[in-house]
């Protein structure tokens, strides 16, 4: 892991080399904070997406990812009032990922599909130095 940031409690980063390992560390600091948070329900559902995109990441980009993590308790920003956890992982391809439509055979392609059946919403943003790709679960009450 290159650096950590952790803000006010209710934000965390971190930044890890494109490596091998990256997803491994990716989804075991993103169920170390959800615990911390006392959100262990989402653990599974994260990680599984977490993986998902750093795995991505590693194949497609070069260059430091970087997994962000911010919770809401629904009171500010969510016009239903419902509490949101928002996960984002950031690369330096600037090219948005591709849904594609896997074969039976296919070893890979099922990522994006995935976490559009697994998320509240999601999506990418143009940055300076490439591109985030965000999801968002509900925070069970």
């Amino acid at each position: 892991m290159i650096g950590v940031i952790d803000t006010e409690g209710d934000c965390a980063e971190w930044t890890f080399p494109a490596e091998a390992t990256a997803a491994r560390r990716a989804r075991a600091a993103v169920r170390d904070r959800l615990t911390a948070w006392q959100l262990e329900g989402l653990g599974d559902i994260a990680a599984l997406l977490v993986s998902e995109l750093v795995t991505n990441a590693l194949r497609h980009a070069t260059g430091p990812i970087v997994v962000r993590l911010t919770r809401s308790d629904g009171t500010v920003g969510e016009a239903d009032g419902t509490a949101v956890l928002r996960v984002e992982v950031s690369d330096p391809l600037p090219d948005p990922p591709r849904e594609r439509s896997a074969r039976p055979e296919d070893e890979s392609g099922r990522g994006l599909q995935l976490l559009a059946s697994a998320a509240r919403r999601w999506g990418t943003r143009p940055g300076d130095n490439g591109k985030t790709v965000w999801f968002e679960l509900t925070v069970p009450r």
